[in-house]
Protein backbone atom coordinates (compact mmCIF):
# COMPACT_ATOMS: atom_id res chain seq x y z
CA UNK A 1 0.00 0.00 0.00
CA UNK A 2 2.65 2.58 0.99
CA UNK A 3 5.36 3.16 2.98
CA UNK A 4 2.93 3.28 6.66
CA UNK A 5 1.55 0.04 8.24
CA UNK A 6 -1.85 -0.15 7.27
CA UNK A 7 -4.58 -0.01 9.45
CA UNK A 8 -6.14 -3.73 8.66
CA UNK A 9 -10.15 -2.87 7.51
CA UNK A 10 -10.83 -6.19 9.40
CA UNK A 11 -10.16 -5.18 12.38
CA UNK A 12 -10.29 -1.61 11.95
CA UNK A 13 -11.96 0.57 15.18
CA UNK A 14 -13.04 3.74 16.14
CA UNK A 15 -12.51 6.45 13.38
CA UNK A 16 -10.67 4.19 11.03
CA UNK A 17 -13.75 1.69 10.86
CA UNK A 18 -16.05 4.17 10.37
CA UNK A 19 -13.68 5.83 7.62
CA UNK A 20 -13.19 2.10 5.72
CA UNK A 21 -17.23 1.51 5.85
CA UNK A 22 -17.91 4.72 4.68
CA UNK A 23 -15.47 4.34 1.85
CA UNK A 24 -16.70 1.17 0.57
CA UNK A 25 -20.22 1.68 0.59
CA UNK A 26 -19.74 5.22 -1.50
CA UNK A 27 -16.69 3.74 -3.59
CA UNK A 28 -18.07 -0.47 -3.19
CA UNK A 29 -14.16 -0.92 -2.06
CA UNK A 30 -11.37 0.41 -0.30
CA UNK A 31 -8.99 2.12 -2.33
CA UNK A 32 -5.05 2.51 -1.52
CA UNK A 33 -5.37 6.44 -1.22
CA UNK A 34 -7.89 5.03 1.74
CA UNK A 35 -5.56 2.85 3.39
CA UNK A 36 -3.51 5.74 3.33
CA UNK A 37 -6.39 8.58 4.62
CA UNK A 38 -7.38 5.84 7.65
CA UNK A 39 -4.60 7.41 9.43
CA UNK A 40 -6.28 10.58 10.07
CA UNK A 41 -9.97 9.89 8.84
CA UNK A 42 -10.98 13.11 10.15
CA UNK A 43 -8.77 15.13 7.93
CA UNK A 44 -9.85 12.96 5.28
CA UNK A 45 -13.27 14.25 6.03
CA UNK A 46 -12.84 17.24 5.62
CA UNK A 47 -10.81 17.43 2.64
CA UNK A 48 -13.47 14.92 1.01
CA UNK A 49 -16.33 17.74 2.51
CA UNK A 50 -14.30 20.67 0.79
CA UNK A 51 -13.74 18.63 -3.11
CA UNK A 52 -17.25 17.96 -2.80
CA UNK A 53 -18.58 21.26 -2.26
CA UNK A 54 -16.58 22.49 -5.19
CA UNK A 55 -17.67 19.83 -7.40
CA UNK A 56 -20.96 20.50 -6.78
CA UNK A 57 -20.54 24.35 -7.82
CA UNK A 58 -17.97 23.26 -10.83
CA UNK A 59 -19.92 20.82 -12.22
CA UNK A 60 -18.23 17.35 -12.80
CA UNK A 61 -16.37 18.18 -16.43
CA UNK A 62 -14.61 21.27 -15.18
CA UNK A 63 -13.25 20.47 -11.50
CA UNK A 64 -12.09 17.10 -13.24
CA UNK A 65 -10.03 18.84 -15.58
CA UNK A 66 -8.76 21.40 -13.37
CA UNK A 67 -7.50 18.70 -10.95
CA UNK A 68 -6.10 16.76 -13.62
CA UNK A 69 -4.20 19.32 -14.53
CA UNK A 70 -2.76 19.82 -11.31
CA UNK A 71 -2.04 16.30 -10.42
CA UNK A 72 -0.27 16.34 -14.01
CA UNK A 73 1.86 19.68 -13.31
CA UNK A 74 2.44 17.92 -9.15
CA UNK A 75 3.65 14.51 -11.04
CA UNK A 76 1.27 12.98 -9.08
CA UNK A 77 0.90 9.77 -10.82
CA UNK A 78 -1.92 8.30 -8.69
CA UNK A 79 -4.17 11.34 -8.24
CA UNK A 80 -4.05 12.00 -12.59
CA UNK A 81 -4.32 8.27 -13.15
CA UNK A 82 -7.58 8.46 -10.59
CA UNK A 83 -8.63 11.87 -11.99
CA UNK A 84 -8.09 10.70 -16.09
CA UNK A 85 -10.51 7.06 -15.10
CA UNK A 86 -12.93 9.90 -13.74
CA UNK A 87 -13.16 10.94 -16.92
CA UNK A 88 -13.01 8.12 -18.87
CA UNK A 89 -15.97 6.67 -16.99
CA UNK A 90 -17.76 10.33 -18.08
CA UNK A 91 -17.61 10.12 -21.73
CA UNK A 92 -14.13 11.35 -22.34
CA UNK A 93 -12.24 8.78 -25.18
CA UNK A 94 -8.97 7.85 -23.99
CA UNK A 95 -7.30 9.07 -27.14
CA UNK A 96 -8.67 12.21 -25.61
CA UNK A 97 -7.48 12.19 -22.62
CA UNK A 98 -4.47 11.15 -23.57
CA UNK A 99 -3.54 14.24 -26.06
CA UNK A 100 -4.73 16.34 -23.35
CA UNK A 101 -2.01 14.73 -20.53
CA UNK A 102 0.36 15.10 -23.32
CA UNK A 103 0.02 18.48 -24.38
CA UNK A 104 -0.28 17.36 -28.16
CA UNK A 105 -3.55 19.19 -28.91
CA UNK A 106 -6.72 19.60 -26.64
CA UNK A 107 -9.24 19.54 -29.49
CA UNK A 108 -11.95 18.10 -26.93
CA UNK A 109 -11.69 20.96 -24.33
CA UNK A 110 -12.78 24.26 -25.03
CA UNK A 111 -10.52 27.12 -24.93
CA UNK A 112 -11.58 27.98 -21.65
CA UNK A 113 -11.10 24.79 -20.66
CA UNK A 114 -7.60 24.83 -21.67
CA UNK A 115 -6.98 28.34 -20.18
CA UNK A 116 -8.86 27.21 -16.31
CA UNK A 117 -6.03 23.82 -16.74
CA UNK A 118 -2.98 26.35 -17.87
CA UNK A 119 -3.88 28.26 -14.47
CA UNK A 120 -4.21 25.23 -12.41
CA UNK A 121 -0.80 24.16 -13.28
CA UNK A 122 0.61 27.59 -13.00
CA UNK A 123 -0.68 27.65 -9.40
CA UNK A 124 1.28 24.14 -8.74
CA UNK A 125 4.39 25.35 -10.75
CA UNK A 126 4.83 29.17 -8.93
CA UNK A 127 1.61 30.26 -7.36
CA UNK A 128 3.19 34.06 -6.31
CA UNK A 129 4.05 34.31 -10.48
CA UNK A 130 -0.06 33.77 -11.11
CA UNK A 131 -0.77 38.44 -12.02
CA UNK A 132 -3.68 40.25 -12.51
CA UNK A 133 -2.91 39.18 -16.43
CA UNK A 134 -3.80 35.31 -15.44
CA UNK A 135 -6.72 36.41 -14.07
CA UNK A 136 -7.85 39.00 -16.98
CA UNK A 137 -7.59 36.35 -19.13
CA UNK A 138 -9.66 33.99 -17.54
CA UNK A 139 -12.70 37.27 -16.93
CA UNK A 140 -12.05 37.33 -20.84
CA UNK A 141 -13.46 33.66 -21.31
CA UNK A 142 -16.79 34.75 -19.41
CA UNK A 143 -15.39 33.34 -15.98
CA UNK A 144 -17.20 35.01 -12.67
CA UNK A 145 -14.85 35.63 -9.65
CA UNK A 146 -16.54 33.12 -7.99
CA UNK A 147 -15.46 30.61 -10.65
CA UNK A 148 -12.35 31.68 -11.18
CA UNK A 149 -11.25 31.19 -7.43
CA UNK A 150 -13.47 27.72 -7.40
CA UNK A 151 -10.30 26.56 -9.68
CA UNK A 152 -7.96 28.33 -7.63
CA UNK A 153 -9.25 26.14 -4.46
CA UNK A 154 -9.19 22.80 -6.85
CA UNK A 155 -5.50 23.18 -8.03
CA UNK A 156 -4.65 24.19 -4.21
CA UNK A 157 -6.58 21.21 -2.48
CA UNK A 158 -4.76 19.27 -4.93
CA UNK A 159 -1.74 20.55 -3.84
CA UNK A 160 -2.13 19.47 -0.61
CA UNK A 161 -3.46 15.59 -1.30
CA UNK A 162 -0.93 14.56 -3.80
CA UNK A 163 1.97 15.62 -1.60
CA UNK A 164 0.24 13.82 1.40
CA UNK A 165 -0.02 10.84 -0.26
CA UNK A 166 3.21 10.55 -2.59
CA UNK A 167 5.04 11.61 0.82
CA UNK A 168 3.09 8.23 2.42
CA UNK A 169 4.52 5.80 -0.56
CA UNK A 170 0.64 5.25 -1.68
CA UNK A 171 0.79 3.36 -4.45
CA UNK A 172 -1.77 3.45 -7.47
CA UNK A 173 -4.63 1.10 -7.14
CA UNK A 174 -4.47 -2.37 -9.58
CA UNK A 175 -7.42 -1.05 -11.55
CA UNK A 176 -5.13 1.99 -12.68
CA UNK A 177 -3.30 -0.96 -14.51
CA UNK A 178 -6.54 -1.70 -17.02
CA UNK A 179 -6.31 1.58 -18.44
CA UNK A 180 -4.36 1.67 -22.43
CA UNK A 181 -0.70 1.25 -21.76
CA UNK A 182 -0.11 4.99 -23.82
CA UNK A 183 -2.43 6.57 -21.28
CA UNK A 184 -1.06 5.33 -18.43
CA UNK A 185 2.37 6.77 -19.19
CA UNK A 186 1.29 9.69 -19.77
CA UNK A 187 -0.72 10.14 -16.63
CA UNK A 188 1.85 8.17 -14.32
CA UNK A 189 4.47 11.00 -14.27
CA UNK A 190 5.81 10.74 -11.25
CA UNK A 191 5.90 7.54 -9.00
CA UNK A 192 6.35 4.75 -11.76
CA UNK A 193 3.60 1.77 -11.74
CA UNK A 194 3.87 -1.85 -12.81
CA UNK A 195 2.42 -4.90 -11.95
CA UNK A 196 4.77 -5.16 -8.85
CA UNK A 197 3.79 -1.55 -7.18
CA UNK A 198 0.31 -1.54 -8.49
CA UNK A 199 -0.46 -4.77 -6.65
Amino acid sequence: MGFLKEIDEATATGPAADYYAEARRRNGQVLNLHRTCAHLPELAGHFEAMTGALKARMGLRRYELVTLAAALALRSSYCALAHGKVLLENGMSPEELERIATERGHTSITPQEADLMGYAAEIVTDATAIGQAHVAALRAHGLSEEEIAQAAAAAALRCYFSKYLDALGTRPDADFMALPEGLRRALARGRPIDEATAA
